[in-house]
């Protein structure tokens, strides 16, 4: 097939509109999974949270997105298959694109906290299978995929056991919890910093020539960085710590900061 056949653009403008009701389900339900809990505790506005929210996912997509985009686009099918009936590939993308757009919007209606890969990953597969058979599909980036569904519940509930551990150890029962809390934050900031850099620079787009930065230069990089965002933070933790205590004096005498 040509590079460009007019006869299909139609199906590129469904696409883009269906990929548009597709984010648009997204942002619904994945973004209101991530900030769920910051807004529910009162740490965010619901306007400050979709202000974060849309400059996090466009970030996301543009920077560490690549990867993920590859896998779906030729990782899981065996594109090889399709060849002399590329408009069947694009069809099935399509109605992957569209049901997709269709089940999350639906569970969005019905509070359901769903995860949209599974539902693109899902389409996908469904879409291969009648068009192809099980020959259409890679198995083992599937099975690949499939595990990851499984051991990161585990990963992230471990880590998050961990952390809590450590925060009431050594910030909610301290004396001074604080205080605590503010000479905690450069460290928080700081690994929170390198792991989303390194991220980036190791698994950013080729476009951005990401792919050429050496690995130690990437992790020299990164580490002087967040060690940078941990020295600002704590500067700016020990002013506000400060500005507290000179509230606190009784009477409220005034204090040099």
């Amino acid at each position: 097939m040509e590079s460009f056949a007019p006869e299909l653009l139609w199906m590129v403008v469904i696409g883009f509109l269906i990929a548009f009701v597709l984010a648009f389900g997204i942002g619904a339900n994945d973004v209101a999974n991530s900030f769920g809990t910051s807004v529910g505790s009162g740490v965010l506005t619901i306007r400050q949270a979709c202000v974060l929210a849309t400059i996090c996912e466009i970030s996301g997509a543009v920077l560490i997105g690549y990867k993920v985009s590859d896998t779906m686009r030729k990782g899981i099918l065996e594109v090889g298959l399709y060849e002399g009936a590329e408009e069947v590939l694009m069809l099935g993308c399509v109605a992957a694109l569209a049901s997709s757009a269709v089940w999350l919007l639906v569970a969005t209606f019905l509070k359901l906290p769903i995860s949209g890969t599974h539902s693109i990953v899902g389409s996908t597969i469904g879409f291969s299978l009648v068009a192809r058979g099980v020959q259409g599909l890679k198995w083992s980036t599937l099975g690949t995929i499939v595990g990851s569904w499984f051991i990161s519940p585990v990963l992230s509930g471990i880590v998050s056991i961990l952390l809590f551990l450590a925060i009431r150890r050594f910030i909610l029962r301290a004396q001074e919890p604080l205080k605590a809390g503010f000479r905690s934050l450069p460290i928080f900031y700081g690994v929170t910093f390198f792991i989303n850099v390194i991220s980036v620079v190791l698994d950013g787009p080729k476009l951005l020539y990401m792919d050429n930065i050496p690995t130690w230069i990437a992790l020299t990089a990164s580490f002087g960085l967040s060690l940078l965002v941990a020295l600002l933070t704590q500067i700016g933790s020990g002013a506000f710590a400060a500005a507290q205590d000179c509230q606190t004096i009784a009477g409220r005498e005034s204090c040099q900061v």
